[in-house]
């Protein structure tokens, strides 16, 4: 089977690809990299329209493609299916949705005085805005004319937080280990009808995210050599293995986790 091409050729349209949280950190670095491989953008994340989305907006249309903001909380489901169907009527048939947009656990908090106002926040985001979102993407994808020139595909942003537990981060690591389950069920249900669903996993990724918990302790696992690759992982790192399976380029996996944690998920015996 022959790999789709990294970019459309001249006579074939532009995919569309929906990027959540993507006005910053890791959302950012994955719209730049879509828009450097051949897409159209719609960046959803909750500030309102201003001269900050719009100097993004600039920069993603650098690389030939149109790029459109829509604000949004995606906790708000009432909102999904008005939203794409404003960026179907604004860039066209959609090809891909990147799930980004997410919280973290802040403040830190011991599992065992965890509020229940602060986990169903988190899984509110984490989880059931991401399921829903992707639910209405799905059905929109499943009722347009196939085209074999584009790709569709899912790709979910969890984290290592959907395997490796941390009691201070209970709610981040149950909605993210629901989310692993979640991109597993809709690659079952979509691979029939064509359309790849992947999981992406970052590690310690340098981003305003990571840096609001103090980074103090992950820079003593890098140079205590608890990660592999001893270095911090960059946002773009995460953007390239993402546009890498949107665009196709591995076209005979689905519902599988990548890891971009610089080997922390090898387990070692020493």
């Amino acid at each position: 089977m022959p790999t789709p091409p990294t970019t459309p050729s001249p006579s074939t349209p532009r995919p569309v690809a929906i990027v959540t949280g993507g006005l910053r950190g890791i959302g950012l670095a994955t719209a730049r990299q879509l828009a450097r491989d051949g897409f159209d953008l719609a960046v959803i994340d909750l500030a309102p329209p201003g001269p900050d989305c719009e100097a993004v907006l600039a920069s993603l249309a650098e690389h030939g493609g149109r790029a459109r903001y829509h604000p949004l909380d995606i906790a708000d489901l009432a909102r999904h299916d008005d939203t794409l169907a404003q960026i179907e009527h604004d860039l066209g048939p959609l090809c891909c949705l990147v799930n980004n947009a997410g919280i973290a656990a802040r403040p830190l908090t011991d599992l065992l005085e965890l509020a229940p106002a602060a986990f169903d926040r988190s899984l509110d985001v984490n989880l059931r805005g991401s399921f829903f979102l992707t639910q209405a993407f799905a059905r929109r994808l499943l009722a347009m004319p196939v085209d074999p020139a584009l790709c569709r595909s899912i790709v979910f942003v969890t984290s290592i937080a959907a395997e490796m537990a941390s009691t201070d981060r209970a709610q981040y690591c149950v909605s993210k280990a629901a989310l692993s389950m979640t991109a597993r069920l809709f690659a079952a249900r979509l691979a029939p009808h064509g359309v790849a669903v992947h999981e992406v996993r970052p590690g310690f990724i340098q981003t305003d995210m990571t840096a609001s918990a103090g980074s103090a302790t992950i820079d003593q696992w890098i140079a205590e050599g608890r990660v592999p690759m001893p270095r911090w992982g960059k946002p773009e790192d995460v953007g390239l293995a993402i546009s890498t399976l949107a665009s196709g380029r591995m076209p005979y996996i689905t519902g599988q986790p990548f890891w971009i944690a610089g080997g922390l998920n090898i387990a070692r015996a020493t």
